[in-house]
This record gives structure tokens, C-alpha cells and sequence, in this order.
């Protein structure tokens, strides 16, 4: 079996990467990266693709996926409006600054 081949995946692995792919695209990450991505999450998570034998099962490890849930936004959400609001015009102000300089 050549590497990336997927055939020993069941069908909900595939489509449980499929859709960890989309969300990933809709974030900007590039197709390719995004399904690497992806099936990475689906062997972290189902220890790689179906197995043969009796007793083979294991565990499913759903850490991976609620990590990447978690991740990301926690400091812009224990900051009021205001503060969020400030901080925004701060960084338009320093970018139109830095546009002038650029040009002149």
C-alpha cells in the first residue's frame, strides 16, 4: 500500500477529515496543508484507519478535536468593547503612519 493512501480508512473517517479540511480552508489555510492537516486529527483521534483482528479496537481520543475548538481568542474576549475599539483604532492609526513613511 503506497503512503497516503486512504482505502483502510472507514467512511466516517473520511468524511470526519473532509469536513476538519473545509474548516480549515475557511480559516485560509491552503488545500493541501488543510488536508494534511486534517487526516492528522483523524489519526490522532482513531489511532489511524481500520484495523483487522479481533480485540484491535481502541479508544477514541477526541482531544484533538476540542483543542482546536479552544484555541485562540481568549485574550480579545476578557477585553471590554472599548478596550477592543481603542486597540483597533491604535493599530489603523500605526498602519496609516507607517503607510506615510513608506511613501514619503
Amino acid at each position: 500500500m503506497p503512503r497516503g493512501d486512504k482505502s483502510k480508512y472507514t467512511d466516517k473517517q473520511k468524511r470526519m477529515a473532509e469536513h476538519i479540511e473545509e474548516g480549515y480552508e475557511n480559516r485560509g489555510i491552503d488545500k493541501k496543508e488543510a488536508e494534511s492537516r486534517a487526516w492528522a486529527t483523524v489519526n490522532a483521534t482513531d489511532h489511524g484507519g481500520k484495523k483487522s483482528g479481533s480485540g484491535r479496537g481502541k479508544e477514541r481520543n477526541p482531544a484533538p478535536s476540542i483543542k482546536g475548538g479552544h484555541k485562540g481568542g481568549a485574550a480579545a474576549a476578557s477585553r471590554t468593547a472599548a478596550q477592543r475599539s481603542a486597540s483597533a483604532k491604535k493599530g489603523a492609526a500605526t498602519r496609516k503612519r507607517n503607510a506615510a513613511a513608506k511613501e514619503g
